[in-house]
């Protein structure tokens, strides 16, 4: 196996990149990565290890300068920990995280892969005079990524998602127990009755809008945030994601009041943002038609089989069908034949959110 690291993942063709990481997610997707490349805040390298020729393991690796995101600080998520450089293996933005490994790789095969991508991380770390993380690993992955790296795992938080059975939005209604389907009946009829008038744009047609409520959704939970520099992100997100984000607005008296925003990628719907006109809403069920309902009706009619919520109001995901898993923080600055270590240590994520994310 050869491992080669590169600096613009423009350099690695977009079908070999996606067909390791399609199962991982929109935010280790070669267009998601490819957006996120020129942030100013960190720098990316990305390991590649080829086998024969193929393309069989790959992560970006950012060596970050300054962090605006403090969900991202190392030493803000993990107990214990003084701040200082990091080298971030894996996604930086999104909180969902995994080695990239081909499927069909032997267990043997798939060791080795994955121990040279550890090791990557690890040394450029070294010549950064940095700390090597990977971040908001998935359950699925994490204890295998910690055996590579010697380490004990940490949780950091959950996430959630709603698997969507049958083809239509009824199917989804019959998962759920009877006086949970009350209720959802209930929510899509009060927010028929107010009124709105339902469009579904691209987010380069409402970046300004749909900047302005996100910033009044931070501002609410406590993070106040300019809503220019809101709207200027997700413009640059727009620009950066070939303007695949698919925006479902409720407008009252011609003027955006709620919106969600959302990528499909691969089967699933992933729900990016959401932001409200808190003095012109006209109904308290906004959140859960615009957050769920209809996304989900989306998603149907798409052909995904899942959504995909993030972080974050987890009670409210799971009585709507939503089931969780665990994300975890995984060092890999301890030599590779270390002992695994003590059990894995739990902690609890600040619950600040991302202002570009909804998760």
């Amino acid at each position: 196996m050869i491992l080669t690291l590169v600096p613009d993942i423009a350099g690695v063709p977009a079908e070999q990149w996606d067909a390791l990481s399609a199962r991982a997610g929109l935010y280790l997707s070669h267009r998601w990565l490819a957006a996120q490349q020129h942030d100013p805040t960190a720098r990316v390298h990305y390991a590649l290890v080829h086998d024969e020729g193929r393309l069989v393991a790959a992560a970006p690796l950012y060596v970050v300068d300054t962090e605006p995101n403090d969900l991202y600080r190392v030493h803000e998520v993990v107990p214990g920990r003084e701040p200082g450089r990091t080298v971030l293996a894996g996604a930086r933005r999104g909180y969902v995280n995994a080695p990239l490994l081909h499927p069909r790789l032997t267990p043997q095969r798939r060791r080795e892969a994955l121990g040279r991508l550890v090791g990557a991380a690890r040394s450029l770390a070294e010549a950064e005079g940095a700390r090597p993380w990977w971040l908001y690993v998935t359950d699925a992955a994490a204890a295998e990524l910690a055996d590579a790296c010697g380490t004990a795992p940490v949780r950091l938080n959950e996430e959630a998602r709603i698997p969507l059975p049958g083809a239509a939005f009824e199917d989804y209604l019959a998962s759920l127990p009877r006086a949970r389907r009350t209720c959802v009946r209930r929510e899509r009829r009060a927010f028929a009755e107010a009124g709105y008038e339902l469009r579904t744009l691209r987010l380069s047609e409402c970046a300004d809008e749909a900047g302005a409520l996100a910033a009044r959704l931070q501002e609410r939970h406590g993070h106040p945030i300019d809503p220019g520099f809101m709207a200027a992100l997700l413009r640059d997100q727009a620009e950066g994601m070939a303007d695949t984000g698919i925006v479902l607005a409720a407008y009252a008296e011609g003027r955006m009041a709620a919106f969600s925003l959302f990528y499909l990628h691969a089967d699933t719907v992933w729900l990016r943002s959401t932001g409200y006109d808190y003095d012109r809403l006209r109904d308290a069920h906004e959140y859960f038609n615009l957050g769920y309902y209809l996304p989900i009706e989306y998603a149907y009619a798409h052909g995904a089989t899942a959504i995909h919520l993030g972080m974050e109001s987890l009670r409210a995901k799971t009585l709507r069908g939503g089931v969780t898993s665990a994300l975890w923080a995984v060092e890999a600055g301890a030599p590779a034949d270390a002992p695994a270590g003590p059990a894995p240590v739990t902690a609890q994520a600040a619950t600040r959110p991302d202002p570009s994310s909804a998760g």
